[in-house]
């Protein structure tokens, strides 16, 4: 059924461990199962929009299931606002002409949120769009996990069980800053496996109080030393307000004069509270008297060879999106569902978040255990 099928890929947005695997997983069932071609656009919704691709056959695929990264480039591009010969244009047209000129029966686009508001574009523009959900925070609505996630999480968890040592070894309190904007999956998933003392999540505003006597707690009971796993986009309740209210008036602002100066108003804000993970290593270093140091992970979180079940995960969502090809369906997620997966309307996953719910099982334990949360 999808032996004449001819189908162009791409991964965009960060790099993440498991695209060269979900890229394999993909490419092998798609040419060996269903006999169809694929073609792989470099650095991508960009090598989209300017036809560069590569012809993705076994040979390419031959060798990358443990490879970070991706073999074929990434880049963070909207398809409607893109940067061309010094002007934004809207490239949907380009690119729907570019997938009739190569012949393409479909497009498959790997990477997180953004990734799929670009495919919801171009499926709205009337071409033939999955999407195959990557990102290290696993905040993409609708799929229980994606890949790359579990990759990071071990390096985060591997960052904290090593600053426990030093921590223990000077009588410190060493803050580790995890990534994760909007969504503390990853914090509170490494802060709960590594032991962190305290977590601090985007979904849980704190303050510096209840931080602080919870270390001091600590440190009446004989331990004097505290590793605080602390996501980049967490923020205290000052912060938090102070952002919300910013962010309503950039989603309120009715005209394009209102939206421009609500933006810049927001650019302002953020400014202002982007080093809080430093500000708060002085506050606590204040508050406690405990000599204070910060630890940002950064990108290490996301290079490096994928982990066995990022690699599982790649394969199976890859392959399944091979099947779907061959069935004959597009417009769709392919999310994970337990040890199966599932399509899901595209309409339903961009746009929306998967955030830390604050009764969630992960935040009950951290409870249960007498980890702090800040609040």
């Amino acid at each position: 059924m999808g032996a004449s099928k001819r189908i162009g890929v791409l991964t965009a947005g960060g790099d993440s461990p498991g695209l060269n695997a979900a890229i394999r997983g993909l490419g092998k069932a798609a040419i060996g199962s269903h006999g169809m071609e694929l073609i792989g656009f470099r650095d991508g919704i960009r090598g989209l929009a300017t036809d560069r691709h590569i012809e993705l056959d076994k040979a390419m695929l031959s060798g990358i299931l443990t490879t970070g990264g991706t073999i074929l480039g990434t880049s963070r591009d909207k398809v409607h606002k893109m940067e061309v010969d010094g002007e934004v244009r809207d490239m949907t047209g380009e690119i729907a002409d570019i997938v009739e000129k190569n012949k393409l029966d479909g497009l498959v686009l790997l990477g997180g949120g953004g990734t799929a508001k670009n495919a919801l574009r171009l499926a709205k523009a009337g071409l033939n769009v999955m999407h195959l959900p990557k990102t290290i925070d696993k905040d993409v609505a609708h799929t229980d996990n994606t890949f790359g996630f579990s990759t990071a999480l071990e390096i985060a968890t591997d960052a904290i069980d090593r600053l426990h040592s030093t921590a223990h070894s000077h009588h410190r309190i060493i803050l580790a800053e995890i990534m994760g904007h909007k969504a503390g999956w990853l914090t509170l998933g490494a802060g709960i496996a590594g032991g962190a003392d305290v977590i601090l999540l985007p979904e849980i505003p704190f303050t510096v109080e209840s931080i602080s006597t919870a270390i001091q707690h600590r440190r009446e009971k004989g331990t004097n030393f505290s590793v605080v796993a602390v996501a980049e986009g967490a923020r205290d309740l000052v912060a938090t307000a102070e952002l919300q209210a910013a962010e309503r008036l950039v989603k309120d602002a009715n005209t394009p004069e209102a939206k421009a100066a609500a933006k810049k108003h927001l650019a302002s804000v953020e400014y202002e509270h982007r080093e809080h993970t430093f500000k708060l290593a002085h506050d606590l270093e204040e508050a406690t008297g405990l000599e204070t140091r910060v630890t940002i992970l950064g990108y290490v979180q996301r290079g490096g060879i994928p982990c066995a079940e990022d690699r599982l995960l790649g394969s199976r969502i890859g392959s399944a999106a091979a099947d779907l090809i061959a069935e004959g369906e597009w417009g769709v997620m392919v999310g994970s569902k337990g040890d199966d997966t599932e399509p899901v309307p595209l309409e339903d996953v961009a746009g929306n978040l998967a955030l830390v719910p604050t009764d969630h099982a992960w935040i009950r334990t951290a409870r249960n255990v007498g980890t702090n949360l800040g609040d």
